[in-house]
């Protein structure tokens, strides 16, 4: 009796078994790891990504440079490339170029700084309002981030373009602007330049430069600037002219678009003594991906594209989008084969020196910057589609999305927050 007992037992824990393998989840292949192109893609669509410097043409927004459309070369960014690489926002540049400190030229300036005021305008107000907006804040940003749109900022650079004049940068303020470049090539009324010209007759910085740093009107136009709640930046200063602007300020500096000298002694590249004021200022760096600000690029190579751009009449970025085809494709054939003799910089350099900086002066004080179209462009991130390889690149040096999401544009929003804190009620509108 026992035994049959036992056996039916046995049967019927058989039975169960049976059904509970029946009744068992069916398991796939294990499921592989998330490659580190997947991760930065998911990354893209939960952080703010902000490139701080892409210059424009005068005629942007025009049919030679669309920025709705997928533009060929040499267009860097545009709409359909920020989508696809993941890019939500750019500041987009009001740049004039130094030249000669007269009427004359401070009217040109002026005119070519509204040109492009309008163009940008333009962009955000009437051809492309439901795909782009401009961001006059912070809360803007990540308003307008939220509706799913790309988002553009202005920034200017070189203070030529307010000549002596305080009242333009109201006017610029008013007009969208939210950081202000002090300084290009050449020294100018407000302060000394990182690259002095010689064709202005520019005092070497060794000697003490024109103003040893910041002249009395430059200091005028930082204080401005902070009553406006606008950023300061101090890209293409001198060393002395960038610490005394950092202590000027009331407000976070930042660096919109540099690299660092110690690891490329180039005299637009920070200083750790400049980093570190930086810092204690509150302020942040954008690592730049311009590749002769990442390492040395022979004098025989950057001889050899000079010439072959003289050549064919690309002597400036309006020149360069006015050409016609055969000198843009010949250009692009020529800078190919020198950049196959001596490789460009490429997305590990940058990376250097964003870890650089980080160890130096920490996480919450660098950023990311391009300078797109002002000769910006590396291996691997040569335009806007190519954004997520430096995620990808930051993924594979160990930061995490808390990280990459503060070099990407959180750190950049709260110095911007900052320099709003700072203003004076009086000032402005916003």
């Amino acid at each position: 009796m026992n035994g049959r007992r036992y056996g039916l037992v046995a049967a019927a824990a058989v039975l169960l078994l049976a059904a509970l393998w029946t009744l068992r989840p069916v398991l796939g292949p294990a499921e592989a790891e998330p490659t580190p192109e997947e991760i930065a893609a998911r990354i893209h669509k939960n952080v703010i990504t902000i490139d701080t410097h892409v210059d424009i043409p005068s005629f942007f927004g025009s049919a030679k440079y669309d920025p709705g459309l997928r533009n060929g070369w040499p267009v860097q960014v545009d709409l359909p490339r920020m989508r696809e690489g993941g890019l939500d926002a750019v500041f987009f540049i009001v740049y004039v170029s130094q030249t000669e400190r007269n009427a004359v030229g401070y009217a040109e300036a002026a005119s070519e700084a509204l040109a492009k005021f309008a163009a940008i305008r333009r962009m955000t107000d009437i051809q492309y309002k439901d795909e782009i907006g401009l961001a006059l804040t912070a809360a803007d940003v990540r308003r307008l981030h939220g509706e799913g749109k790309r988002i553009a900022l202005i920034g200017i650079e070189n203070g030529y373009s307010v000549a002596k004049e305080p009242a333009l940068l109201d006017f610029y303020y008013e007009l969208g602007a939210r950081y202000f470049g002090l300084v290009h090539n050449g020294h100018n009324d407000l302060a000394d330049s990182a690259q002095p010209q010689e064709k202005f007759a520019d005092k070497p910085n060794g000697e003490g430069g024109e103003h040893d740093g910041l002249s009395q009107l430059g200091r005028a136009m930082i204080a401005r600037a902070n009553d406006l709640g606008m950023m300061v930046d101090v890209s293409h200063a001198s060393r002395a002219a960038a610490l005394d602007a950092i202590a000027a300020s009331r407000a976070p500096v930042i660096a919109s678009h540099s690299g660092v000298h110690a690891l490329r002694a180039h005299p637009r590249n920070m200083t750790d003594e400049e980093m570190l004021a930086l810092k204690e200022k509150g302020g942040v760096i954008q690592i730049v991906a311009f590749d002769e600000y990442l390492h040395e690029v022979p004098e025989e190579k950057k001889t050899a594209r000079r010439d072959l751009a003289v050549s064919l009449g690309l002597t400036s970025l309006d020149a360069v989008f006015d050409a016609g085809a055969e000198a843009k494709a010949k250009f692009e054939e020529g800078v190919a084969a020198l950049d196959a003799k001596w490789p460009r910089a490429d997305v590990a350099m940058l990376v250097d020196h964003i870890d650089y900086a980080v160890k130096l002066i920490g996480i919450d004080h660098v950023g990311i910057a391009s300078d797109f179209q002002g000769g910006g462009g590396i291996e691997g991130w040569s335009h806007a589609g190519e954004t997520p390889n430096v995620t990808v690149e930051l993924l594979r040096r160990g930061y995490t999305e808390e990280q990459i999401a503060k070099l990407w544009g959180g750190n950049i929003l709260r110095v911007m927050e900052a320099a709003g804190k700072a203003r004076k009620a009086n000032s402005g509108n916003r």
